[in-house]
């Protein structure tokens, strides 16, 4: 005779001491519209645990023992949802733009570090993409402005004097532990330009691999965008299709962290369907073709 379990079921308030919890640990909200996938992603962990009731599994995230569940639990309700060359049109813009200005600006000044934030990376397309621009970039500048560094053979990837520093954070370690293999299926290289495959991967099998010298410019780490001790002097900061998952309370506190961790006129790209609208004017809209970001207004301004 086979006994069927039933799955507990999940009470309003046991609802709601979830969602504080998930709010209080990462500022992810879930309004009624993503209230199934919570009770979805929950129930998993619920029968992942062995645990009876929801409650049960509650006390055990607050318990000091629990850590190790909490960050689990966070891991299943983030969708790693990325690709590279996503929005095209707003890389378009920093590369063309953005960038261009940046390296300008950083050469007349005499400061050849440029630094990049890719806040939310998911499993690492975004950063190796800002990489590959970045790149780019310092070479179509070089080529326009020699300098009389004598150059090693082969030549490297990254022209003296510069350096690039680019960090890749994310509250996933499994998708920042894919993102450091750098290692993709065929699948996900459609949008990757023959040319860049050639300069940039290795192909390994059926798989693309990143090459080591690009690897080497990203520098993964676990990240919480709820905390105050985020990366400082960024250049540019990516993040894109994260800010969806705060409320609008969160959002305007993230947008004033990022505020004080870009350099004076620095750069933050949002995702396509997210605007800093109504959060904030201390960010001011630039618009290029479809693509957009948003530059940093220098306090006194």
């Amino acid at each position: 005779m086979t006994i069927t379990t039933i799955p507990a079921q999940l009470t309003e308030a046991e609802l709601k001491l979830l969602q504080a919890l998930i709010y209080q640990e990462c500022g992810m909200h879930f309004d009624e519209r993503r209230t199934h996938f919570l009770q979805d992603r929950l129930q998993r962990r619920l029968k992942e645990c062995q645990l009876d009731s929801f409650y049960s599994y509650y006390r055990l995230l607050i318990s000091q023992n629990g850590k190790e569940e909490l960050a689990n639990l966070l891991e299943n309700l983030t969708i790693n949802e990325t690709s590279f060359f996503r929005n095209k049109a707003q890389l378009e813009l920093f590369h063309k733009q953005i960038l261009e200005e940046v390296i300008q600006k950083k050469h007349a000044s005499g400061d050849y570090t440029l630094r990049f934030w890719s806040a939310g990376c998911s499993t690492g397309q975004e950063p190796y993409t800002i990489a590959m621009l970045v790149v780019d970039a310092l070479a179509y500048f070089q080529m326009r402005n020699p300098n009389s560094y004598d150059l090693p053979l082969p030549k490297p990837l990254v022209p003296a004097p510069w350096k690039v520093e680019i960090l890749a954070s994310d509250i996933s370690y499994s998708a920042l532990r894919a993102g450091q293999q750098g290692i993709y299926p065929d699948h996900q290289m459609n949008s990757v330009d023959y040319s860049y495959r050639l300069r940039y991967f290795d192909k390994v099998g059926e798989r693309y691999a990143i090459k080591k010298s690009v690897r080497e410019l990203v520098h993964f780490d676990f990240h919480n965008l709820k905390t105050e001790f985020l990366p400082q002097r960024n250049d540019v900061i990516f993040c894109r299709n994260v800010m969806m998952y705060f409320d609008e309370a969160e959002q305007k506190r993230l947008v004033e962290k990022f505020w004080r961790c870009i350099v004076p006129g620095g750069y933050l790209l949002v995702g396509h369907a997210e605007s800093l609208l109504g959060l904030t004017d201390k960010f001011v809209m630039v618009h290029h073709n479809n693509g957009t970001a948003y530059q940093q207004v220098e306090a006194g301004k």
